[in-house]
């Protein structure tokens, strides 16, 4: 269960994650296409400032050298060789930085100017790369003259030999001088242990130290028995003495526990009880069992007595004999209590002295076990310190005699492959310049489009809108200015067949209609924008066609009463409109015209009047939307943009809701935010937000125009 949980959680992650690369790359895409020639001004620069320096630089001369690492024997050098062990990356890194290290650069130039004093002195440029997957470096010099070029390759790598030997030199005669020098300093050391260990042992008894451990063991026993006397000790003087005989009984092998057992059949008589006591007394092997034995007999012959006295008389022979013999087991009884109680204080006493007995011993060898115990521990702790001052001792003088050996048949890592070449003209320097800078001011001009588009918040997809926006999307708009006559997008009640033009709008209008509740989606839509030209007049009026083509009786009206011109969308002239109804008063029916859509009538804006926009807050207003309200399923309302006038803010919380257009490519997503901010601090209700001029091939937009089968006619 968890597991499906995880992967429902994680799909829509990953289908987000996918929308917004293609929203991302189809972003990119657009911008290039829209801004190419930023490309074809920095390209032909690069080029140009390329081209122009290398027209003033004099011709230049390469030549190229190979350096290898040598294959050393495994000698079996012990720990010595682990001191010079390198991880293979971080010595090739190593070994290059140092043949184009100033240091042999220096002396390479000193070496050239002396051995060939005819030569002209120029800068010369050595780079150095690592053939892949090799332990090969190529080396490459560049300069003006080829002759000293190809001798100032050569030099370098002959001097780098050099200083690699010097440095090898050095560190191993200082590594020899500090080993010399620790070595001076760890015979005195080694002597000082000795003698104190020889002291040590001269005022102590080796074989007395070793046996300090037998006599812990023997310690720890010793421990072991003073607590089970202690315990036995404490538990005796709790108890009751018929407790403890019964304890030292069930303590005895289960022979001597036997009892006086043949008394189970006193009832046959008092001669029978009588000699069964004897029996008992006989098979006794101790006084406390005997004790014991003896009060089972006198309970035995009461209870007999007590049943004997239900039907004979107490003078009766057998119940006078009965008294008799239970008077004299009683006085055995009073003798067997005194002679256990004696001993068990006997016992106790025993006890007694053996812990005290204990204790004391235990106090005596315990302190002799500590001296013991310290002695051996100084004893040890002086063998542990002389151990490792002469395994010390014994691992430099074999390092020193292993760097002894090194020395002389240690070969050097690195050696010359192939030698400088002779200097050739670089010919194809130009051509792999120019490519550079091609490279460059391709580069360049990716850097500016990228910063064009950080500073671009326009909104360009479905995916963007809703990165900046929290608002519902209601529907997206494909942007077909190309298809109208005179590059007018045409009205919904022009087309003769469904495309995914009319659709965009039947699925706008089916977001409306199931956008609250059954019977009580909004009635009354204000549609606006941000700016001008987001296209707020042209979704308006194709909303209020859709929805008249559904069946609904729809009143569009033209609240832009500056710039409207839906009448003119309409091929309708009006003389007469919402800014005349306003001002003069007049009854609205007048006003309303019809149009080519069966259900659909218009209010214009009528003649423009700057005063007219002031109306919006009278109440005539407020009682036309109530009216209208309730005489058509839908009044659709076109105001100016929310940032050009005051008027969409001023109608919009008197409407149902609100819907906002946005037009991709061109509306930026900071002024649209401003808007619906300012719309949501007036109370509107914001339905949500109508995305226009949509490109069709946009990533993101999966609406109708990808199945271009179903609107064939």
């Amino acid at each position: 269960m968890n597991e499906i949980e995880d992967f429902s959680a994680t799909k829509p992650n990953r289908t987000a994650w996918i929308n917004t690369l293609h929203a991302r790359v189809q972003r990119y895409r657009n911008l290039l296409l829209k801004r190419w020639w930023v490309l074809l001004i920095t390209i032909p620069v690069a080029v140009g400032v390329e081209a122009w320096r290398l027209a003033d630089a004099p011709p230049q001369f390469s030549s190229v050298g190979q350096m290898i690492v040598n294959i050393k024997l495994n000698t079996q050098q012990g720990s010595i060789g682990s001191l010079y062990s390198e991880e293979l990356g971080n010595f090739l890194g190593t070994q290059a930085a140092l043949m184009q290290g100033q240091a042999v650069l220096n002396r390479a130039r000193a070496r050239v100017t002396a051995s060939n004093p005819e030569l002209t002195r120029s800068s010369i440029n050595v780079d150095v790369s690592i053939l892949p997957k090799t332990t090969i470096f190529i080396l490459r010099a560049t300069g003006n003259e080829p002759q000293y070029t190809q001798k100032f390759l050569q030099a370098c790598m002959e001097e780098y030999i050099g200083l690699k030997k010097e440095m090898a030199t050095h560190t191993s005669d200082t590594t020899i001088a500090g080993m010399t020098e620790q070595i001076q300093r760890l015979e005195p050391e080694l002597n000082r242990v000795d003698d104190q260990i020889i002291s040590f042992l001269s005022t102590n008894d080796i074989a007395l130290l070793e046996q300090s451990t037998g006599m812990n063991n023997f310690l720890a026993i010793l421990y072991q028995r003073l607590a089970d006397a202690q315990s036995e000790y404490d538990l005796l003087k709790s108890m009751t003495l018929d407790q403890s005989l019964l304890l030292e009984q069930q303590s005895q092998p289960a022979m001597l526990r036997s009892g006086a057992t043949g008394t189970e059949n006193a009832a046959a008589g008092a001669n029978v009880l009588v000699n069964a006591g004897l029996d008992g007394q006989q098979a006794a092997n101790s006084i406390g069992q005997q004790y014991l034995s003896t009060k089972q007999q006198i309970l035995l012959l009461k209870a007999d007595k007590e049943r004997l006295g239900e039907y004979l008389k107490p003078k009766h022979p057998h119940v006078v004999a009965l008294d008799e013999t239970i008077d004299r087991f009683g006085r055995l009884l009073a003798i067997y209590r005194d002679q256990s109680v004696e001993q068990l204080e006997a016992r106790k006493s025993a006890l007694e002295q053996q812990i005290k007995n204990w204790q004391k011993q235990t106090i005596e060898l315990g302190r002799q076990n500590l001296v013991l115990d310290r002695k051996r521990l100084v004893y040890e702790r002086l063998k542990a310190r002389g151990e490792r001052v002469q395994m010390l001792y014994d691992q430099l003088l074999t390092s020193m005699q292993m760097l002894d050996v090194n020395k002389e048949i240690s070969p050097e890592s690195v050696t010359i492959y192939q030698p400088a070449t002779e200097a050739l003209p670089l010919s194809a320097l130009l051509v792999r310049t120019l490519l550079l800078a091609v490279l460059v001011g391709l580069a360049l001009g990716l850097a500016v489009l990228f910063l064009l588009d950080r500073l671009d918040d326009r909104v360009n997809s479905f995916t963007e809108l809703q990165e900046f926006f929290d608002e519902n999307v209601l529907g997206q708009i494909p942007n077909e200015s190309n298809l109208a006559d005179g590059g007018e997008v045409p009205l919904l009640y022009t087309k003769a067949a469904p495309t995914p033009f009319v659709e965009s709008f039947r699925n706008l209008r089916s977001s409306l209609l199931y956008l609250g509740q059954a019977g009580q989606h909004p009635r009354t839509l204000l549609v606006t924008s941000s700016v001008p030209d987001d296209g707020k007049s042209f979704v308006a009026a194709n909303l209020a066609t859709s929805l008249a083509m559904s069946g609904s009786r729809v009143l569009l009206v033209d609240a832009d009463l500056r710039k409207g011109g839906l009448h003119a969308g309409f091929g309708i002239t009006a003389v007469k409109g919402l800014g005349q109804m306003l001002k003069e008063k007049l009854d609205w029916h007048t006003v309303v015209l019809p149009t080519k859509v069966p259900g659909l009538q218009l209010l214009p804006r009528g003649q423009v009047d700057k005063d007219s926009t002031e109306f919006f807050f009278a109440a005539d207003m407020e009682n036309f939307l109530t009216a209208a309200g309730k005489e058509f399923d839908y009044v659709i309302v076109d105001t100016p943009p929310v940032l050009a006038a005051d008027d969409a803010v001023s109608l919009a919380p008197r409407m149902d809701g609100v819907l906002f257009v946005i037009r991709a490519e061109a509306t930026s997503a900071r002024v649209a935010r401003a808007s619906l901010d300012l719309l949501l601090q007036r109370k509107a209700t914001v339905l949500g937000i109508v995305l226009n001029a949509v490109r069709p091939n946009a990533a993101d937009y999966h609406y109708y125009g990808r199945y271009k089968d179903y609107h064939t006619s």
